[in-house]
Parts: structure tokens; C-alpha cells; sequence
């Protein structure tokens, strides 16, 4: 009998521990499958789907590692242009879902460049990793100003949502015109504690990517403006006021009550015209 509970007591004792690191290595990857879920909805795309091929022109680039990617670009339909906003869109859908916004952008004496990060509309490669959508921003700005003959002074990042994330790790390595950032976020951590209350905050590392877009403002050096719907049911309102405090100056806040996740979307007009008045009074400086 004693050899019996040795014997049971010993198989315990190995079968706990691997039971226990299966169980920690099946809850990263629910932990991981669930932040690939909230973080990246890209829908596909055919040249089919652009119902803007008047306006504008499909242009191709390549990011560092290769990955082919895809955007339209549309030329101000009132020259001299202004100013050239590359366009960051947000977790889902591709660059047909905002064209509408690039093509009012246009009218406004503005070039716009939309494109679609890897594994979205019909940019090639996989969505999945922030460095990644690092590298896709550098081509994006790499493209307007070799391709386009941009200039640092003249180009305004824009992001909405996701799209923030990106644009802040753009400007807080590379020079530019105005940095705008429409219903954005501090962090990944700051996003997952309000999407997942139930996780504990200590367990966050465990999480794939970072996005610390309020510790990256602190190296950005041109003209912020961060706008933001109140309430917003996605990414919380709070999120734009901590953005704010982490911007150096000159920058400025706009929250639109209403308006929700979509700033332009839903305030239309009179948000156009205080984009127009940012982005002249961000040229002025730089001069």
C-alpha cells in the first residue's frame, strides 16, 4: 500500500507541473488569438473595389522587408497643393472605406496618400505584428517624398485609431510637417484594460504588441492635434486627454461630443474647416 502512494504520489508530482505549463502556454495563445481579434480586421481587396479610379491613382510601394503594398493617391484639385497628408486608417476594412475622406481632403487644396498596411485591401503580406506596420509607415513616407517630391516641411501625418499608433512611431523618428490623431490611444495596455477589465494589468506583457504611442509623442517635435468623439464606445475619450499631457507643444485638443469612434465621419464640415486652420497655422510655424 505504501508503495502504491509513493508510486501515485510521484506521478502527481510529475504530471501537475507539465499540466500547469500546458495550461499557462494555452492561455497565452487564447490570450494572444483574442489580442490578433480586437487589433486586426483587414477585409481584401480587388482593383474592382475602388470606386475612385477618376480621382485617383493606384501607386504601389515596398516596405523594407520586401512587402508589396498597396495605396491611391489623390492629387489637390487646386494647385499650388498645401500640403501632403499621408492617411493611417484604422484596424479594419482597407483604403476604399476612406477614399471618401481623401477625395474631400482634395477639394481642400490637399495631396492625399491612403494605403493599406500588409494583409489589407490588396497590399500583400499578413497583419499580425506592430513592427511590421512600422515598416509600412516608413514606406508610406518614403514614397510622397521620393516618388512625389514631398517635402518633410509640407507633410502631415494623419492617423484614426490603429492608424495613430502608426503615425506617432512615424513622426517620433522621422521629420514632418503636423502630426494629427483622430480618436487614438496611449497605449495597447491602456486599450486592453478597458476591453478586457477580467485581465490583469501584470498579465498585459503578455500581449504581442505595444503601440506606446504617449511615451513616442515625447520625441515628436512638430505640431500635434489630437481629436476625439465623446463618448466613444472603442477607444475611451480619457485616451486623448493622455495623449495630450505626453505631446510636446505646440499642440492642441478637440473633442467633439457626439461624435463617437468616427470623428469626421460624424462632425463633417466644421471638423474639415479646423483640420484646414491646424494644418495652415502647423505650415506657418515651420517656415
Amino acid at each position: 500500500m505504501a508503495g502504491v502512494r509513493k508510486l501515485f504520489t510521484r506521478r502527481l508530482l510529475i504530471t501537475l507541473p507539465v499540466a500547469l505549463l500546458m495550461s499557462c502556454v494555452a492561455f497565452v495563445f487564447l490570450l494572444r488569438g483574442i489580442e490578433l481579434a480586437l487589433t486586426f480586421r483587414p477585409v481584401r481587396a480587388s482593383s474592382a473595389d475602388n470606386p475612385y479610379r477618376e480621382e485617383a491613382e493606384d501607386v504601389w510601394f515596398t516596405a523594407a522587408d520586401s512587402t508589396r503594398l498597396h495605396g491611391l493617391y489623390f492629387p489637390s484639385k487646386k494647385n499650388p497643393a498645401t500640403a501632403t497628408i499621408i492617411y493611417f486608417h484604422g484596424n479594419s476594412g482597407n483604403v476604399s472605406d476612406v477614399a471618401w475622406f481623401a477625395d474631400e481632403l482634395a477639394e481642400h487644396k490637399f495631396n492625399v496618400l491612403l494605403f493599406d498596411y500588409r494583409g489589407y485591401g490588396r497590399s500583400a503580406g499578413q497583419a499580425g505584428a506592430e513592427s511590421g506596420l512600422y515598416e509600412d509607415g516608413d514606406a508610406a513616407l518614403a514614397y510622397v517624398l521620393g516618388n512625389k517630391k514631398a517635402t518633410t516641411d509640407k507633410v502631415v501625418l494623419y492617423g484614426q485609431s490603429l492608424g495613430t499608433a502608426i503615425a506617432t512611431d512615424v513622426a517620433s523618428r522621422h521629420p514632418c510637417g503636423a502630426l494629427i490623431l483622430e480618436s487614438g490611444f496611449s497605449s495597447a495596455s491602456a486599450v486592453a484594460s478597458y476591453h478586457l477589465p477580467w485581465l490583469p494589468h501584470w498579465l498585459h506583457f503578455l500581449g504581442r504588441n505595444r503601440f506606446e504611442s504617449a511615451r513616442k509623442l515625447k520625441s515628436v517635435h512638430a505640431p500635434v492635434l489630437i481629436t476625439h468623439g465623446k463618448p466613444d464606445a472603442i477607444i475611451p475619450t480619457e485616451e486623448a486627454e493622455v495623449l495630450f499631457a505626453a505631446a510636446n507643444g505646440p499642440k492642441k485638443l478637440l473633442i467633439f461630443p457626439g461624435a463617437g469612434h468616427n470623428v469626421f465621419g460624424a462632425a463633417g464640415d466644421g471638423y474639415l474647416r479646423q483640420l484646414e486652420e491646424f494644418i495652415r497655422a502647423s505650415l506657418k510655424m515651420n517656415k
